[in-house]
């Protein structure tokens, strides 16, 4: 569905800042548009990561059809900034545990290594 968002309307193709209540002009265009979708599409529109750097620098919001509606107000901004900030610190926190993860798997290989090699050189053969 996303997909058809975004061919059929420049507002979602050019990853603008969505008017409020753009579900509704939705629903007007394509009344036979299913709402669970098209709120599950939203929702993964408005939740990108391109969307939110929109967010983050925009003035205005637009209408389906590409033309200027609202202002974007300073706590929405300041929303798309702290949900950004959020994403980084997770991804973050997720390259540093498998780093430390891939460290700990390699100390054990190399303690492995060790005690085969002491095993190997004590062993009575």
């Amino acid at each position: 569905m996303l997909k058809q968002l975004q061919q059929q309307f420049p507002a979602f193709r050019d990853c603008l800042p969505l008017a409020i209540g753009i579900d509704k002009q939705l629903l007007a265009q394509m009344p036979d548009l299913n709402r669970k979708a098209m709120r599950a599409a939203l929702g993964i529109h408005t939740g990108s990561m391109r969307y939110l750097r929109a967010m983050e620098k925009a003035k205005l919001r637009y209408n389906l059809d590409g033309s200027p509606g609202a202002e974007v107000t300073d706590t929405h901004r300041q929303h798309a900034k702290e949900l950004l900030q959020e994403r980084f610190k997770k991804e973050a926190e997720r390259k540093k545990a498998e780093r430390d993860a891939a460290a700990a798997e390699e100390a054990n290989r190399q303690r492995q290594e060790k005690l085969n090699a002491l095993a190997a050189k004590f062993s009575r053969n």
